[in-house]
């Protein structure tokens, strides 16, 4: 029997497109990654499932899941969304990992496995992406990767009972290609 279709492969994790048999794996009620990623409402195993085909059929979006390349464990997703391909060559990066799995070098390679893919085989010019003020961590990471910081939305973001600042940064094609060299 063959292995998994890995899409992107790097050294500790590959990106490979879901499916609906991840639909469990995917499905996270995680109350921290939920406050990390702004999800606010729950969501049904239908609803999942339905959403992973409708992401499949979207030609402004290409998600993936990030994969342990050991144990083949599913233990995120990662996205460039919203694509605007003909005109301006831009497009929204997303990345959740689960809690369990962060701090150990696991989102750094997938996110550099997807702005490869993005600034390579989608010919990408820019890559931007917002961050509630409330998760350090990834501002860091994304600063640490190459993201500037062009601005804050000021209390544009609800979640229990109160109002935080979202961070706006983005990534240029030559800024990405000068940090690999």
């Amino acid at each position: 029997m063959a292995g998994p279709r890995k899409y992107l492969a790097g050294e500790k994790v590959y990106l490979r497109y879901l499916e609906p048999a991840d639909i469990d794996e995917f499905f996270t009620t995680d109350p921290e990654i939920r406050r990390l990623t702004g999800t606010q409402r729950p969501f049904a195993r239908r609803q999942i499932a339905d959403y992973i085909e409708r992401i499949a059929q979207d030609p402004s979006r290409v998600q993936f899941g990030v994969f342990l390349q050991k144990t083949d464990q599913l233990i995120g997703d990662v996205a460039i969304k919203d694509m605007d391909n003909s005109r301006n060559c831009c497009g929204s990066f997303r990345i959740a990992i689960d809690i369990q799995w962060t701090g150990q070098g696991y989102g750094t390679e997938a996110m550099n496995l997807m702005l490869d893919y993005g600034f390579g085989m989608l010919n990408l010019h820019g890559i931007q992406l917002d961050v509630y003020t409330i998760n350090e961590r990834a501002i860091h990471v994304y600063e640490k990767a190459g993201f500037k910081k062009e601005g804050v939305l000021r209390q544009a973001w609800r979640f229990e009972h109160g109002y935080y600042d979202v961070v706006i940064m983005s990534m240029l094609e030559d800024e990405y290609r000068a940090r690999r060299l």
